[in-house]
């Protein structure tokens, strides 16, 4: 049974910080880049950040330099360091896990991002 679970999430003031956590089970990790998404109401998910298991990342234009993703590959868990938030932040985080070389992608089911005054 493939699981992702997130955790992390909350409300948080503009200029404040979180922390996202994702633990993966019933994968071999290791073959899997790892990402963040997000999706805000009315709007289509993005990349937010993903990470290979050589700790390559890809990080979207609009957090660069504030969201530090990282992956610990010994413990299955990938992290998502967000600092300097804002309210266009806002949104429902998942964890994305893309098998590499094939098309085997597995969802965790979210955590809510809320950012605001």
């Amino acid at each position: 049974q493939v699981q992702l679970v997130e955790s992390g999430g909350g409300l948080v003031q503009p200029g404040g910080s979180l922390r996202l956590s994702c633990a993966a089970s019933g994968i071999i990790f290791s073959d899997y880049v790892m990402g963040w998404y997000r999706q805000a109401p009315g709007k289509q998910r993005e990349l937010v950040a993903d990470i290979t298991r050589n700790f390559r990342t890809n990080v979207a234009d609009s957090v660069k330099g504030r969201f530090i993703i990282s992956r610990d590959n010994a413990k299955g868990t990938v992290d998502l360091q967000m600092n300097s938030l804002k309210p266009e932040d806002t949104a429902v985080y998942y964890c994305k896990a893309a098998r590499l070389w094939i098309s085997l992608d597995y969802w965790g089911q979210g955590t809510q991002v809320t950012v605001s005054s």
